[in-house]
């Protein structure tokens, strides 16, 4: 991979999106590892719309706690697998409220909370306490394929990868850059190609 390759695209994606930031919606910490757990399978939008209200009344693992799972459950019943994650959102409160600084950069630590896994613990960890990490989502799995950032068939590879090959400089932008970028411009059906400043080296364009 050449130097220049890598620094003309982030160089470029941080053009496009100079205040890059997860666009799930907190107020502390806490409430970011719920919002990023309820946002498996789902929009962040939707989870927008779920957080709108619970966020008012859970702002700590104790107040997990005091609600009844049955409450629990119909307030988030509107996302994907949500008896799931009402379940495991229950479980990882009382971890969190009696082992508080399981809530660190740490990915092994944070992948010991329930429905934590090494995805949601890079977002985690990136969002909350700046580590240079790379979580990457079907959209960082799209845009890194097509970009020709990496070669690869998984998620997970693709978060490896990038790890590897993107410099430290770029780490702090990337995630939220190439996600915002594949959400809203390189999107799977349809890319809007005509907004796009990467034609000329993108393996999609050049396959049509």
């Amino acid at each position: 991979m050449q130097k220049k390759h890598i620094d003309f695209i982030f160089q470029t994606l941080d053009k496009l999106y100079p205040n890059a930031d997860t666009e799930l919606k907190f107020s502390n910490d806490f409430q970011l590892v719920l919002a990023v757990v309820m946002s498996a399978q789902t929009t962040d939008k939707q989870v927008n719309k779920v957080t709108e209200n619970l966020f008012k009344i859970i702002k700590t693992p104790q107040d997990v706690l005091n609600l009844w799972l049955e409450k629990l459950t119909k307030s988030i019943s509107s996302i994907n697998y949500y008896k799931n994650k009402a379940k495991h959102i229950f479980w990882l409160s009382k971890m969190l409220d009696e082992n508080p600084w399981l809530l660190c950069p740490d990915l092994e630590e944070l992948q010991k909370l329930p429905w934590v896994w090494i995805k949601t613990a890079k977002v985690v960890s990136y969002v909350l306490f700046g580590s240079k990490v790379i979580a990457a989502d079907t959209h960082v799995h799209r845009v890194s394929n097509r970009l020709w950032l990496v070669n690869t068939k998984t998620p997970e590879k693709t978060s490896q990868t990038l790890e590897k090959i993107v410099p430290d400089k770029y780490k702090q932008i990337a995630h939220h850059t190439l996600i915002l970028f594949g959400r809203y411009l390189c999107i799977a059906r349809n890319p809007k190609c005509e907004s796009c400043p990467f034609t000329q080296i993108c393996e999609y364009k050049k396959s049509l």
